[in-house]
């Protein structure tokens, strides 16, 4: 039996406003990055999961996860970061929508569950 070689997850987003989106994962989350050529940054995102979900056609998103909703939320709207919703309980976690620039709407959340990292 053959080794799966997968070795990482590359995540993709996109929006008209891409260099302040950069700007944000760079200054406002912390990210470390990596340029790829001309200014173009990969970032090293934390860690992750993967879940499957049921769903009546093929999608995926991305959402990002922090140990304090509360305080993250504090911290970001610090470095300018907007969120269009107040923290909603849904059980498996606390969620909020932070709006980025170009329209860009990405779900934060603190789980309720285990994870798996």
């Amino acid at each position: 039996m053959a080794t799966v070689a997968i070795t990482g997850v590359h995540t993709l987003v996109y929006t008209s406003e891409s260099e302040a989106v950069r700007e944000i994962f760079r200054d406002a989350f912390g990210w470390k990055s990596v340029d790829a050529g001309a200014g173009w940054l990969i970032f090293a995102s934390p860690p992750g999961e993967m879940a499957v979900h049921p769903g009546d056609r093929p999608s995926h998103e991305i959402t990002l996860m922090c140990d304090d909703l509360a305080a993250t939320m504090t911290d970001l709207m610090a470095k300018g970061i907007e969120f269009v919703d107040e923290p909603k309980d849904e059980g498996w976690g606390l969620v909020v929508t932070m709006r980025l620039p170009g329209d860009l709407a990405m779900m934060l959340y603190e789980p309720r569950h285990e994870t798996a990292f």
